[in-house]
């Protein structure tokens, strides 16, 4: 074994502790990114293989009613190589054992192709029990997170209001669809109160009247075909009988929430971890650094030996790359935990019929060579240095620095520090750039800490504007059809109702300066209470009497202004176009919408004073004799519990973001002791003369150790603030990259998250300190104090 090897065992011995606290950070940096991103391939992985295998359709299309003899003229589209038509209506379930009711989506199943394993587009899997049959019993399928999430079984017996009419529904078996991964009625996913039903098709149109109709369309296009033709010939065949309006799968409702989800997953896997790789790129380039300084003989003997200066340059990467490599290893194994435990999480919200982790070769040979890169770079500093060293110079001892008085000398103000605190000052100026590393470490440490705790101040924030501002009701009402807006009267007359506001939703089609939105417009009343427009900055805004109000993200699609003048085109009902000023855009949290006082959205569509939409505030005592009475109603098909959903939506992000800011947590944690302890030891090993002097002086353990630790404990004050500003900035770039054209969230901390983060990096630090302070009190003063010839 050649000289220089054994030196390169020996110096990874010597530096144990600074190899495995670097190590570490590159461990954690390899993990996020190699975990994360397994989790994204082996989700997207399965997603496309579940998407293939039930056959998930290219377009769909609702519209209000239409004949069934327009499958062939939609079969003859260029393009479109097949046609699954449809009728899905929503209804209110009463369950078992549960007053509050729940709103379900009703789909038309065609059995006999079911039972012969022909079901055609977005096919169902079959989870557990059996496929329903057609004769006695109304039987039925349900989707299996609603079926987890409200513990039913295949046996149980549910009631259900079918256009009007109480059945009852036998549930013989739980299934997954591609249509609905994530099953939503517009907001966010909520399976403790929508879920999807398929029962016989037969049944299904004879319950809602829709004999030789159809009111949902599918279309799988061929290989190759572009969308937007085929999406513009369906609107237009679809056109005169009330079509909402044709999207592609990446609008598909369900779709588009399952490939957000992928896409703040790739955030996550990409932001983080590049901070952990940069971090452990500073430290090696200290500690290499460092090896140079205190290793100028044995440099100078191994040139005088005849090594060059590329070999000796090749150790120091070496070295690194050992540590690196190191990093990587655990890393890598970290990754699997870490993946594996997301992995199971994201199983549970998104019940694809397979879901493995898989770790794909180029995350390994990808994370291997970040790692290397930064490990590289680390050294630049080092090798610089060892390529510049002459035998000569290296062997004899480093000049020493030309040292000049602080500022503080300068202002005239030394009579008023102690010597100690000079002490510190003297090494802050004297070493800005070590100390700027330092703070910069511990800044990101902090960052990191507050990138991930973040998450549950937006989320609290989201529940308070959802739940408590914009919707001040209780409950919220769907009617089958439109109603008076009389119907406020009949609705104050249920158990417990203290008051009802109704309001009106439709889509329409708005057009600006060429561009073109599908999407909804909501009416409200000018005194709207229950149910109300809130900006996120203003706070509730007041319905004008005229003109409409536009959504942040629809203004900004639109590239529309206060004062501009859109076209809408009432999509729905009267199919009526009119020219609207925009008054007022808001900055709201979800979707591309628009809002109008209810007696102004009336008087534009031209279709009477119709709702089929009520907000009702309920007496908490009264509230069985209520959910009584509503499950009595008819006319009502679809209800909204604001109290269950807060608790099921609380538990589910609560528990989700408190593992991912809790993993988060940890890592922050040791990257802080990574850094505060490689800086503490570096100071320690270059100030190791002057302690041991103090010491021989008369200075106790004690106040050495301060003298050392303060200017540790200085770069810790003055990186907690820093540390506070990136972690804002780092939480605004990943809602940023996150954010998409119908979810824009604002950056909320709380002062409790910056608090908790600067004392979880406070107590990291002081535990790196205590283990110097071991060092410190080991010193040997003869070997220390002894000066090379």
């Amino acid at each position: 074994m050649k000289a220089i090897h054994i030196k390169l065992w020996r110096d990874l011995q010597r530096l144990r502790a600074q190899v495995f606290t670097i190590a570490v950070v590159v461990a954690i940096g390899v993990a996020g990114f190699v975990g994360m991103f397994s989790v994204h391939e082996s989700l997207k992985g399965s997603r496309d293989a579940f998407y293939r295998d039930n056959r998930l359709a290219d377009v769909f299309a609702s519209v209000k009613r239409a004949p069934v003899h327009l499958r062939g003229r939609l079969a003859a589209l260029d393009g479109v190589a097949e046609v699954k038509l449809d009728v899905v209506f929503d209804a209110q379930i009463g369950l078992p054992g549960v007053a509050p009711p729940v709103t379900g989506r009703f789909i038309g199943l065609d059995l006999a192709r079911a039972h012969a394993g022909r079901q055609g587009l977005n096919a169902l899997t079959l989870k557990r029990g059996r496929w329903p049959e057609r004769d006695g019993a109304l039987e039925a399928l349900v989707s299996d997170r609603f079926a987890v999430a409200r513990s039913l079984n295949p046996g149980d017996t549910v009631h259900a209001i079918l256009n009007g009419k109480r059945e009852r529904v036998h549930l013989v078996g739980t299934v997954a669809s591609p249509e609905y991964v994530f099953a939503s009625q517009g907001g966010a996913p909520d399976d403790q109160s929508f879920g999807i039903w398929w029962i016989d098709a037969e049944r299904m149109t004879q319950a809602f009247d829709m004999q030789g109709a159809f009111n949902q369309v599918a279309l799988r296009l061929d290989a190759g075909m572009a969308e937007a033709p085929v999406l513009a010939e369906v609107d237009r065949l679809l056109e005169p009988y009330g079509a909402i309006g044709a999207v592609g799968r990446d609008k598909q409702l369900s779709a588009k929430i399952v490939e957000d989800e992928l896409a703040q997953l790739k955030v996550m896997g990409t932001v983080l971890p590049s901070i952990f790789l940069a971090v452990a790129m500073f430290i090696l380039n200290v500690v290499l650094s460092r090896q140079v300084a205190t290793q100028r003989s044995q440099i100078a003997a191994l040139k005088a030996l005849g090594y060059s200066d590329g070999a000796i340059a090749w150790h120091y990467i070496q070295l690194a790359f050992a540590i690196a490599g190191l990093g990587v290893l655990a890393g890598l194994g970290l990754s699997v935990l870490i993946g594996q435990g997301m992995l199971s999480l994201y199983d549970e919200v998104f019940r694809f019929n397979r879901l493995a982790y898989v770790t794909h070769p180029w995350l390994i040979v990808v994370s291997a060579l970040l790692a290397g890169g930064a490990a590289a770079l680390g050294t630049w500093t080092a090798i610089r240095a060892v390529v510049r060293l002459r035998p000569a110079q290296a062997m004899m001892p480093p000049a020493p620095p030309a040292y000049q008085p602080t500022l503080v000398e300068r202002l005239g103000l030394r009579r008023f520090v102690s010597t100690g605190a000079m002490m510190v000052i003297r090494n802050f100026e004297r070493r800005p750039l070590r100390a700027a590393f330092t703070v910069t470490g511990i800044a990101l440490a902090v960052a990191l800490q507050i990138s991930g705790a973040f998450w549950l101040d937006a989320i609290a924030h989201i529940v308070d504007v959802q739940f408590r501002q914009v919707q001040q009701g209780d409950v919220l009402v769907n009617f089958h059809r439109p109603v008076p807006v009389s119907v406020a009267r009949d609705l104050r007359r249920l158990p417990g109702v203290i008051d009802a506001e109704p309001y009106r939703s439709e889509p329409v089609r708005v057009r600006l300066r060429g561009r073109s939105v599908d999407t909804a417009l909501t009416g409200y009343r000018s005194d709207a209470r229950l149910m109300r427009v809130v900006d996120d900055r203003r706070g509730a805004v007041a319905m004008p009497a005229q003109g409409v109000v536009l959504s942040a993200l629809l203004a900004r699609e639109l590239d529309a202004r206060v004062g501009d003048r859109i076209d809408m085109e009432f999509r729905l009902w009267s199919r009526t176009q009119v020219r609207v000023e925009v008054v007022d855009i808001v900055q709201s949290m979800f979707g591309q919408l628009l809002y109008m006082n209810l007696e102004a959205m009336n008087t534009l569509a031209r279709d009477g004073d119709g709702v089929a939409d009520a907000a009702l505030q309920v007496d908490p005592a009264a509230m069985d004799a209520f959910w009584a009475a509503v499950k009595a109603a008819p006319g009502i098909n679809a209800v909204f519990d604001k109290a269950g959903s807060m608790a099921a939506f609380n538990e589910t992000t609560s528990r989700n973001m408190g593992v991912f800011s809790g993993i988060l947590t940890l890592f922050a944690v040791a990257m802080a002791v990574g850094i505060i302890y490689n800086a503490a030891r570096i100071s320690l090993s270059e100030r190791a003369w002057e302690l041991a002097s103090l010491r021989v002086l008369g200075m106790t353990r004690a106040e050495v150790s301060v003298l050392l630790l303060a200017e540790l404990g200085a770069e810790l004050l003055v990186a907690l603030p820093i540390g506070a500003l990136t972690g804002w900035g780092l939480a605004t770039l990943m809602m940023r990259l996150m954010s998409s054209d119908s979810i824009d969230f604002p950056v909320i901390i709380e002062p409790s998250t910056y608090a908790s983060a600067a004392l979880i990096v406070l107590a990291a630090g002081v535990a790196s300190a205590l283990l110097v302070r071991r060092q410190i009190d080991r010193l040997d003063l003869v070997s220390v104090l002894k000066v090379r010839e």
